[in-house]
């Protein structure tokens, strides 16, 4: 039969911090049940917390805290100390390390770490972009971006797009056709702005292929023929000389290190 531990976490935010904590320490006692655990979020007020307090020292509870107030983390230390509560305080001990090493005081403000800060509002920005102005729905979406990738069809523009917009980068794209004249807008593009993506064709039929499979459609359309997808890939050749785009051949790379290579690019132009 498993022993049973009661836990209580206590902070004066959201306790995301206690959780993650207790969590990793939890998982190396598979044998005891944790299962009656209890959080209290947002504990700022005195009397609140007493309570809290009393009721873990009557469920025979640890108490975990990640309480940034002096006040709130000595009232838990002198109840533990006249109890005998058996209490952890995941925040002071390291702020007091560092108050020691720099002679910094802690700012002892709760939710400093969720703040939503400018770096937060950029990326949000930049996912609302590439999805406005993913697969070319607006073509002035590509004088505004910060990079435009394309493409012939299933060359991962969309995300590569969405890969670039977490690190705050405004992406475009545009798939290629040779049917269909590319939009006026691409040729105001700086071209150092552009990205030509390209695949090798067996490796495309093969995943064009894949694609009608799995929407169950036939595997024989034009869409997956060879001699149509080089003609794809010559025509997007075509474009990119013309545009003096840079060229990425993204047959063997992972979505990761495309992104890389396109970071590289822009770093170089930007010097």
């Amino acid at each position: 039969m498993k022993k049973s531990v009661p836990l209580y976490m206590i902070s004066d935010s959201v306790g995301e911090t206690s959780l993650k904590l207790v969590n990793a320490v939890i998982a190396q006692f598979p044998s005891v049940d944790f299962d009656t655990t209890y959080r209290f979020p947002f504990t700022k007020d005195e009397e609140e917390l007493q309570g809290i307090l009393r009721d873990a020292l009557k469920d025979g509870a640890i108490v975990v805290t990640t309480l940034v107030s002096d006040n709130l983390t000595n009232i838990v230390t002198a109840f533990a100390k006249k109890t005998g509560l058996q209490h952890i305080d995941f925040m002071t001990p390291f702020m007091e390390i560092i108050h020691q090493k720099t002679g910094v005081s802690p700012l002892q403000e709760a939710g400093v770490v969720h703040k939503l800060n400018q770096e937060y509002f950029d990326r949000v920005a930049a996912i609302e972009f590439a999805v406005k102005y993913d697969d070319g729905k607006d073509a002035k979406g590509f004088l505004d971006a910060d990079i435009v990738l394309l493409g012939i069809s299933r060359t991962s523009k969309t995300p590569l797009s969405m890969y670039l917009a977490n690190h705050r980068l405004k992406v475009a794209n545009l798939p290629l056709i040779p049917e269909v004249p590319i939009p006026e807008q691409i040729r105001q593009v700086p071209k150092e702005k552009i990205i030509g993506l390209i695949i090798d064709p067996e490796v495309q039929q093969k995943i064009r292929t894949s694609r009608l499979h799995s929407l169950g459609l036939a595997e024989n359309s034009r869409y997956a023929d060879l001699g149509r997808i080089k003609e794809e890939v010559d025509y997007a050749f075509s474009i990119y000389d013309e545009l003096g785009a840079y060229v990425l051949d993204v047959t063997t790379k992972s979505i990761e290190e495309a992104a890389t290579l396109i970071n590289e690019h822009m770093d170089n132009y930007m010097e």
